[in-house]
């Protein structure tokens, strides 16, 4: 699956992203830096203990890099078969397959009561239809941080603007925000 950048990023500029403009199966991969993904775990608080969720979890990265780093488990929910099939690969060659798994799987149907923390790179519809899950399955203390899109209805306990400004594809320039919630 290639990058829509463009395409996703005019979309949100013009409003759109609040509508789907893809099915959950269409939802184009975009990987998340990896300066970001370090900021997303250090702001998690991650630690060995923690089970690390991530939906839409594209190539692993996330869940990868939170084991390698961490020692946390992980489990990464993505419905392409070909990413999960990577995602698998990244793990083994990195030695953490014994500590992650990836499965290919809708993340809105996915019990993530095991999880501890949440990780998110998804646009703010997708968002707002995994709230109501996360508040009925996630536990009290439980850390859900989402790159770029909040969830809405909800008040972040933290927002972090990252300092780095990112040239992407076609010119656009982009300054990458987090956002953190802790359950309680």
């Amino acid at each position: 699956m290639k990058p829509l950048w463009i395409v996703t990023y005019l979309a949100a500029a013009i409003g759109l992203y609040h509508q789907p403009l893809w099915t959950i199966e269409e939802i184009p991969f975009v990987p998340t830096p990896i300066e970001v993904v370090d900021r997303m775990l250090e702001l998690a608080e991650v630690k060995t203990g923690d089970i690390v969720y991530d939906l839409g979890s594209g190539d692993g990265r996330i869940v990868i890099r939170a084991a390698k780093k961490y020692g946390a488990r992980g489990v990464g929910v993505e419905m392409d078969r070909e990413l999960v099939e990577l995602s698998r690969k990244k793990a083994a060659e990195e030695g953490v397959s014994h500590l992650v798994e990836f499965r290919l799987e809708d993340a809105l149907k996915v019990d993530v009561t095991p999880a501890t923390i949440i990780t998110l790179y998804m646009l703010p519809w997708f968002n707002a239809k995994l709230r109501p899950i996360l508040q009925q399955q996630l536990k009290p203390g439980a850390r859900v941080v989402a790159h770029d899109y909040g969830i809405e209805g909800w008040t972040p306990t933290r927002v972090e603007k990252l300092p780095e400004i990112e040239k992407r594809p076609g010119g656009a320039l982009h300054q990458h925000t987090l956002y953190l919630w802790r359950i309680e």
